[in-house]
């Protein structure tokens, strides 16, 4: 990853540590090269991290990173949750806004040209969606219905010899919240149409098999 994108990356706002991002772009790299000329996509963008480490993959390999997120903030996003960050929230319609965070997070990383901002809510957009993609990242909300319905919705459109990744992957109970785990993770596993490739931290890189 060029030195620059990564220290834009490092400094962008999100909850990604280094050596995650560092995966999910060699994920990217290698999604790209099975499957050709097919775009990655994340689900769940935030203020932009995990969109400089793809954006930065899907630019060395001439494809484009579709960034689909309503950016109004997944639950545990809102006030009176642990991971609320205030100045996030558009004073003029009292809720979360970090689309222009995004924005120039993106701009600032020199990927406006392959970074492709999608401003929806998962579901909506997964309904009109019928491309294969080399790359499908979930990262969205984290509670047991989002998460399992980004698993239903988003997973088929992973391209045989392709990969899933999913964030925020706990093993443990005690390190953090089931949904990603037991709604995406597990079920990708058993369905037989994924295989694991890494483990790296909470951020787990499963390639399609079937």
């Amino acid at each position: 990853m060029p030195p620059e994108l990564l220290a834009n990356a490092r400094a962008a706002r999100g909850f990604m540590p280094p050596e995650e991002g560092l995966a999910l772009h060699d994920a990217g790299c290698q999604a790209a090269e099975r499957v050709p000329r097919a775009p990655l996509l994340e689900v769940g963008s935030y203020c932009g991290k995990s969109s400089i480490y793809l954006g930065a993959a899907a630019q060395a390999s001439g494809t484009v990173l579709v960034a689909i997120d309503h950016h109004r903030g997944s639950e545990e996003n809102q006030p009176g949750w642990e991971w609320h960050e205030p100045d996030l929230v558009d004073p003029a319609v009292g809720r979360m806004d970090t689309l222009p965070i995004f924005r120039r997070t993106i701009f600032d990383a020199g990927l406006e040209g392959t970074v492709v901002a999608v401003v929806g809510d998962s579901p909506t957009v997964a309904g009109f969606w019928t491309t294969p993609c080399a790359l499908v990242f979930i990262d969205g909300g984290h509670g047991e219905e989002p998460a399992a319905e980004d698993y239903r919705l988003w997973t088929p459109h992973v391209a045989p010899g392709g990969i899933l990744a999913i964030h925020d992957v706990f093993i443990d109970p005690a390190d953090g919240g089931r949904a990603p785990y037991e709604q995406i993770y597990r079920p990708a596993l058993d369905s037989g149409r994924f295989r694991e490739e890494s483990a790296t931290g909470s951020l787990r890189v499963l390639r399609r098999v079937a």
